[in-house]
């Protein structure tokens, strides 16, 4: 395969606001209070929602600023809720109930990795026993894990983000000191995001009483996530070769062998009514009784990054989610530039608060999410270890949300930029 083309490193966004001597905060945000562990998401977008990243996003029905020039929405899109925005500038173009809180299926995934995949070198290696895959839930989806036998956890990531399998993402939640321990670091981690309407009850998103998250919330947790160059490694592998049984050949000899694993993201391994959609870099999908199909996606092209959330398309058409992510990806791609935002997409809690500490980071990095995210150096998306192949755009961070001022003072630019690009991996 090709080696990845870089693209002209994009210099930081300056805000153009004058400030004065105090530094900038957060705009006052609120949330809805959080879900009872006892109840299940309503049948109707409730009236009133969270107005994170702005007051039209607490709004039920579509919200968009149709103006001259601009591309009309596409008429047949039937989720729930879906959000449309701009992964660099963290602006909202178009969204249509994307607070409403609704089961995540396997989209909650990204929360884990985003909690999780910092934790553990790839390299390390771990045994499985039987309490590992306990408590799996009926019909999950499995990538084939045996108890007795020794993966990676670079093996397990792509268990999780290749199949969506369950038995990899409770055998790395067990590493993590149990699965208990792991859903309460990600509703701390989602608290932290901001992510506000999201409360995970298990890691997996297996369906589970009061087990929420919203399309606005997915959306903060993906940028979050690609903000990390495994996260963005994995989330973009098209295919790999995962780990099998150990055997005995005809010489008595032990072998471990292997099986080929494909990404279950339509857009981006394609399928027979669905093809590869140009620029996909991942995220996640999902799909379980109580939530539907849901999806997020993130695409790159013409040197704009946007980030597409869809939750239960009404529409029961063969994958029906990933079609009506493709048109928001179009209208998305035709509209940016154009249409006014409806709203943002909200920085973590810590990098708000970095902006306000005078002299703090003097190195230029964000304040971030303090789990792992990278420095200075851009960093590039490598294909998977292992025969593992990646399609798709790579998403390097430069970590420099966090702008120098004048007098020692430091402003988070509240847009928090992508600014380095990989351009879509070539087939080989």
């Amino acid at each position: 395969m090709p080696a990845p083309k870089k693209t002209a490193r994009r210099s930081l966004l300056v805000t153009s606001a004058v400030l004065s001597s105090l530094a900038l905060t957060a705009p006052v945000s609120h949330a809805a209070p959080k879900p009872s562990p006892s109840t299940s998401p309503s049948a109707t977008p409730p009236a009133g929602m969270s107005t994170v990243g702005g007051e039209r996003l607490g709004r039920p029905g579509t919200q968009v600023n149709l103006a001259s020039g601009v591309p009309v929405l596409p008429k047949d899109v039937t989720a729930r809720s879906w959000i449309v925005a701009d992964a660099e500038s963290g602006e909202v173009l178009a969204a249509h109930n994307s607070h409403w809180r609704l089961a995540p299926a396997s989209t909650m995934k990204m929360l884990f990795a985003d909690t999780v995949l910092p934790k553990f070198p790839k390299t390390m290696k771990h045994k499985v026993v039987p309490s590992d895959l306990a408590d799996i839930g009926s019909g999950s989806s499995m990538v084939g894990i045996k108890e007795g036998e020794t993966y990676s956890v670079h093996d397990l990531w792509l268990g999780v983000f290749l199949r969506s399998g369950n038995d990899a993402v409770h055998v790395l939640s067990k590493m993590n000191g149990g699965i208990e321990n792991t859903v309460k670091e990600m509703n701390e981690h989602a608290e932290e995001l901001q992510a506000l309407d999201t409360h995970a009850v298990s890691p997996d998103g297996y369906d589970a009483p009061g087990q929420v998250s919203s399309a606005y919330d997915l959306t903060l947790i993906a940028r979050s996530g690609l903000q990390k160059k495994d996260f963005r490694e994995y989330c973009s592998t098209v295919t790999a070769k995962f780990p099998g049984e150990t055997t005995k050949n005809k010489k008595g000899k032990s072998v471990r062998g292997s099986f080929e694993i494909q990404n279950t993201n339509r857009l981006l391994a394609g399928d027979s009514d669905v093809p590869v959609y140009q620029g996909i870099a991942g995220v996640k999908n999902g799909n379980t009784t109580n939530a539907g199909a849901t999806f997020t996606g993130v695409a790159e092209r013409d040197g704009k990054v946007l980030l597409v959330t869809v939750m239960n398309p009404e529409k029961s058409e063969h994958n029906e989610v990933y079609k009506e992510t493709a048109r928001l990806f179009d209208w998305g791609f035709k509209a940016a530039g154009k249409v006014q935002p409806v709203g943002e997409l909200v920085p973590p809690k810590s990098a708000v608060q970095a902006s306000a500490q005078p002299g703090a980071n003097d190195s230029g990095e964000a304040g971030g999410t303090g789990d792992g995210k990278e420095t200075s150096k851009s960093a590039v998306g490598a294909s998977a270890a292992g025969g593992s192949s990646g399609i798709g755009v790579a998403l390097g961070i430069t970590g420099g949300v966090v702008v120098l001022l004048a007098a020692g003072a430091f402003l988070i630019n509240r847009r928090w930029p992508l600014p380095d690009l990989v351009r879509r991996r070539g087939r080989s």
